[in-house]
């Protein structure tokens, strides 16, 4: 059988017997694809440093009929997160992209435009500034998996929260106006939305260089992440890392 050929990004890599390692892939034209990786540990020729997680990478690997895993050949580097220096805070931050790619992309199921994204925010996310990119990455993947809440109307009451205060809670699944909130809301403010809405309409890039503390877009970061923990029903561990890192 041919190998199949792809652009993807290393997810994520685990020990498999002595020398082997299992790998998850995201990859471009197949989505997200597991696979064991031969001698992984000793082959220098095949894969190098090409399986550090998100290494962009042209990836060869065997898929066989009723097997779960493929069969990873070879992996040729195109970018790696390694050419530049990775502080604590950058290493965390791309360990949050490929939880949340792990988390949330199903097996086998190509998405260009969440390929596409991630590379954009990978490009820009290359010194100690982690924050734009990490508040894109997030608001952007929510919109695209389907689970980001209409920002602009109560979900009780229908209302209109342009020029209004808005909150949101854990266990609801939108924005609220201060009539209809929910004990124990947050409030988002809305410098924050009307953030949301500029991300939305251009690219990363256009973000690059800005100055962003931490404290901007934080509101937004917890409410989309609530809204992505609410639907996996799991924490995501590298989102209290962010939030506790001190940077």
């Amino acid at each position: 059988m041919a190998l199949r050929e792809s652009e993807a990004i290393v997810l994520r890599t685990y020990p498999l017997r002595e020398a082997d390692l299992l790998v998850t892939l995201f990859t471009r034209a197949e989505g997200k694809v597991r696979g064991v990786a031969r001698s992984a540990k000793k082959s220098k020729r095949r894969f190098g440093g090409a399986l550090e997680p998100l290494t962009y990478v042209r990836a060869f690997y065997d898929v066989r009929e009723r097997q779960e895993l493929a069969r990873l050949d070879a992996c040729e580097v195109l970018e790696s997160p390694l050419a530049t220096e990775v502080s604590y805070a950058r290493a965390v931050a791309l360990a949050h992209v490929a939880e949340l790619l792990d988390e949330l992309l199903p097996d086998r199921e190509a998405n260009d435009a969440i390929f596409r994204l991630t590379l954009s925010v990978l490009h820009v996310m290359t010194g100690s500034e982690i924050w734009m990119p990490v508040t894109y990455f997030d608001l952007w993947l929510t919109r695209l998996v389907g689970f980001l809440p209409e920002l602009t109307e109560c979900i009780v009451c229908g209302r209109s929260l342009n020029g209004s205060r808005a909150f949101f809670h854990a266990l609801a699944d939108g924005l609220m106006c201060p009539e209809d909130k929910r004990l124990a809301s947050s409030e988002i403010s809305s410098e924050s939305r009307a953030l949301a809405a500029k991300m939305f309409r251009a690219p990363v890039e256009s973000f690059a260089g800005m100055p962003w503390p931490k404290a901007q877009g934080a509101d937004l970061r917890k409410f989309v992440i609530q809204a992505l923990q609410r639907h996996i029903e799991k924490k995501l561990v590298t989102a209290g890392m962010l939030e506790k890192g001190g940077f």
